[in-house]
């Protein structure tokens, strides 16, 4: 019985496979035109997602992270009377580095 019902799957699975699959067509035999046409609409929408979902979301990262940090670092201050500056500086670098990303970020990708 387990062998019909893995047949029975494998078969549903294939002609799911047949059902949902498109085909291409290259209308002039030009397939390097298409696929370059595909990759520059494609490219477009990548930016846009990346500029408007991955970089806000990192700058929300960074920015919690910061002032996690800034507070950790007053009260350390205020334990042990010495101030560690360097993680601070780091999060503000990758802050404003993360924040002007995309002013620089597609010119240096060459897209």
């Amino acid at each position: 019985m387990p062998v019909k019902k893995k047949l029975t799957a494998v078969c549903v699975l294939t002609a799911a496979v047949c059902l949902f699959a498109a085909t291409a067509f290259a209308e002039t035999g030009d397939v390097a035109g298409v696929i370059q046409s595909t990759w520059q609409s494609a490219v477009q929408q990548i930016k846009t997602v990346v500029n408007t979902v991955v970089f806000p979301a990192l700058d929300l990262i960074l920015v919690t992270a910061f002032f996690v940090k800034a507070g950790t670092t007053y009260y350390e201050y205020r334990k042990h009377g010495q101030i560690e500056w360097t993680g601070l500086i780091l999060l503000f670098a990758g802050l404003v580095l993360s924040l002007t990303a995309p002013l620089y970020i597609w010119t240096i990708a060459g897209v």
